[in-house]
C-alpha cells in the first residue's frame, strides 16, 4: 500500500528568527535558512515547518499579520522565498507554512477598514459587539493572555474581540467575503509550491453566533493563567470550525498530497473530531502535545499513549511532539539524561513526529535577564512565569562570535554553554545528543517497523516504559528506563532480544537489564 508522505515523515520546526541570520542584524531569515539546509538534510528530517514569516509589527512575534501574502522584510522577500522554496525542494525535502487564520494584526488593511466605520463593508470582518447598558464587555471572555478578549474603540462605539493581544484583532469567518479571502490566502501560497500549512489555534476560529459567556472553572487557582478562570465551551472548538477545516482539507488535496497539521488543544475525544471522517476529512494531523503536558513518569506516558490511540478513529494517523516554540525546551524539564529517552521515545512511537530546532543539542533552561524578556505573554503575566523566550533563544552553530548564529548581537541571549553545545561540537562527538538524533532518525529510514509500523504497549510497571513496533516479519521492542536505577527488561511472549540496535548510552549491548536513564532499541526473534 502506498502511503501519504507525511505518514513515514519527520516534521523539523524552524523558528525564523532564531534559527540562522545572514545579514547581521541579529535576526534570522530566509537566507539563513537557505544556508543552513545541508544540515537538515544530514540530521535526517523530511519536512520544514516555519513559524510565520509574513509582515508583522511584531507585537506577538509574527503571529499578528499584517499581509498574508507577503514576507516579512527583516526575513526577506517573495522572491527569496521563492529561493529558499526551490532550494529545499531540490534537497527532496518539504516546506510547511504556519496559516493564522483566527486574528490579524491591528494593522491589516481590513482591520483599518474595519475600524473606520460602523458601515464600512469590512466592518463584519472582524467580530464587533455593543457595550452592556452599564458599559461593560459583552461577554465574559478571556485573552489568552490575560484580561478581557474585548477591546474597546472609542472612534465607532464598539467593542472588538480578539482571542489574544489587543494587537491582534479576531477575524469574523462567520462572514463569506472574510472566509473567501482567506481561502485565497491558502491559494496564494499553495500555488507557489508550498506543501502544507501549521494552522494556528485552529479550534479557536469561529465563535458561538450569541457570545454566551463562558462558564466559570470551578478548578482554577491563581497559580493558573487568568484564561482558565473560565471554561472556553462557547469561544473555541465550534462545530462550524470543523465545516471549515474540512474546506480546507478539500482545496489542499485539489493540488496533490498537501499536509494540514492543526493547532488544537481538547482532550482526547474532542481533539479527535478535528480528523473528520473519510467521506469529509478535516486536517491530517490534529496536533498531539501530550508529551509537553504531562509528567515524565512511565505510568502516566504508557496511559496517555494508550488512550490518545485508542481516541484516533480508523483513519487517523496518529502525531507526536515534545517541544515548540511555545513551551519550555524538553531537556529544560526532564534533563538532559532524560532528554536521550525523550528523543528516542518521540522517535519511534507510531506516528509523525515534529522536532523542534535546537531540542537535538539538548539545549535547556535558558535564563533570560529582565531588560532582555521580549515575549508579551511573560511581560502581562510575569508571575506565573511562562515566558516562551526561554524558548526562542539563537540557534548555537558553533564556537566562532555569536555562535555563528549572527555577526551581530542576537535579538535574545545565547544558551550559556553554547560555546560547547553547538552543532559543530556535537557533529564531531559520537555519543552527542546530536549524533543520537541522527542515528535515530537514520533507524526510522531503514526500519519500516519504526516509522509506519504497528505498536503495541507492554504491561511494565515501575520506571520502565516498553512497547512493540511491528511491520511484515520485522519485530522491534523499544525499551526506556525514565528512572535513576536499572530495571530489568520486559519479557514479550515467546519473544527475545538478539541484537541492540542503539541505546541513549552509545553503548550497544544486549543485556537483561536497563542502566538508570537508559532507552534502547531491540530487535527480536521467536525463541
Amino acid at each position: 500500500m502506498k502511503r501519504p508522505w507525511w505518514q513515514s515523515a519527520v516534521i523539523y520546526q524552524i523558528y525564523p528568527r532564531s534559527f540562522q541570520d545572514s545579514d547581521g542584524d541579529g535576526i534570522g531569515d530566509l537566507a539563513g535558512i537557505e544556508r543552513r539546509l545541508d544540515y537538515l538534510v544530514a540530521l535526517g528530517i523530511d519536512a520544514i515547518w516555519l513559524s510565520p514569516i509574513f509582515p508583522s509589527p511584531m507585537k506577538d512575534f509574527g503571529y499578528d499579520v499584517a499581509d498574508y501574502c507577503g514576507i516579512e522584510p527583516m526575513f526577506g522577500d517573495l522572491a527569496t522565498f521563492d529561493r529558499l522554496l526551490a532550494a529545499v525542494h531540490a534537497r527532496g525535502l518539504r516546506l510547511i507554512l504556519d496559516f493564522v487564520p483566527n486574528h490579524s494584526s491591528d494593522q491589516h488593511p481590513w482591520f483599518v477598514e474595519s475600524r473606520a466605520s460602523r458601515d464600512n463593508p469590512k466592518r463584519d470582518w472582524y467580530i464587533w459587539r455593543d457595550a452592556k447598558p452599564d458599559g461593560s464587555p459583552p461577554n465574559n471572555w478571556i485573552s489568552d493572555f490575560g484580561g478581557s478578549a474585548w477591546e474597546w474603540d472609542a472612534a465607532t462605539g464598539q467593542f472588538y474581540l480578539h482571542a489574544f493581544l489587543k494587537e491582534q484583532p479576531d477575524l469574523n469567518w462567520r462572514n463569506p467575503e472574510l472566509k473567501r479571502a482567506m481561502f485565497d490566502v491558502l491559494r496564494f501560497w499553495l500555488d507557489r509550491g508550498v506543501d502544507g500549512f501549521r494552522i494556528d489555534v485552529l479550534w479557536h476560529i469561529v465563535k458561538a453566533a450569541d457570545l454566551t459567556d463562558n462558564p466559570p472553572n470551578p478548578d482554577w487557582t491563581p497559580a493558573r493563567t487568568e484564561r482558565d478562570r473560565v471554561l472556553q465551551l462557547h469561544s473555541t472548538d465550534q462545530p462550524e470550525a470543523h465545516a471549515i477545516s474540512a474546506e480546507m482539507r478539500a482545496l489542499a488535496n485539489s493540488y496533490g498530497e498537501r499536509l494540514l497539521v492543526g493547532e488544537i488543544f481538547l482532550p482526547n475525544e474532542r481533539h479527535a473530531r478535528w480528523y473528520g471522517s473519510v467521506e469529509r476529512p478535516q486536517v491530517q494531523l490534529p496536533f498531539n502535545f501530550q508529551l509537553i503536558e504531562n509528567d515524565w513518569k512511565a505510568d502516566r506516558l504508557r496511559t496517555l499513549i494508550a488512550d490518545y490511540e485508542a481516541s484516533l478513529p480508523a483513519h487517523g494517523w496518529p502525531n507526536w511532539v515534545i517541544g515548540s516554540h511555545d513551551a519550555p525546551r524538553i531537556a529544560g524539564r526532564v534533563g538532559e539524561a532524560q532528554a536521550r529517552v525523550a528523543a528516542m521515545l518521540l522517535l519511534t512511537l507510531r506516528g509523525t513526529p515534529t522536532l523542534y530546532q535546537g531540542d537535538e543539542l539538548g539545549i535547556g533552561r535558558v535564563d533570560i535577564p529582565a531588560d532582555r524578556i521580549r515575549d508579551p505573554q511573560h511581560l502581562r503575566q510575569p508571575q506565573l512565569d511562562i515566558g516562551r523566550d526561554r524558548s526562542r533563544t539563537p540557534f548555537p552553530w558553533d564556537d566562532s562570535a555569536h555562535a555563528g548564529f549572527s555577526t551581530g548581537e542576537p535579538w535574545l541571549p545565547l544558551n550559556a554553554d553554547w560555546r560547547t553545545r553547538n552543532a559543530a561540537a556535537q557533529l564531531g562527538e559520537p555519543g552527542s545528543m546530536l549524533s543520537l538524533y541522527r542515528d535515530l532518525l537514520a533507524l526510522r529510514r531503514a526500519h519500516a517497523a519504526l516509522s509506519v509500523g504497528d505498536i503495541a504497549l507492554l504491561d511494565t510497571t515501575g520506571d520502565l516504559l516498553a512497547y512493540e513496533r511491528m511491520s511484515g516479519n520485522e519485530r522491534l521492542l523499544i525499551a526506556l528506563n525514565l528512572g535513576g536505577g536499572s530495571v530489568m527488561l520486559p519479557r514479550s511472549g515467546d519473544h527475545r532480544p538478539v541484537r541492540c540496535l542503539l541505546s541513549t548510552r552509545g553503548v550497544w549491548d544486549l543485556s537483561d537489564t536497563l542502566a538508570p536513564n537508559e532507552g534502547a532499541i531491540f530487535e527480536l526473534e521467536d525463541d
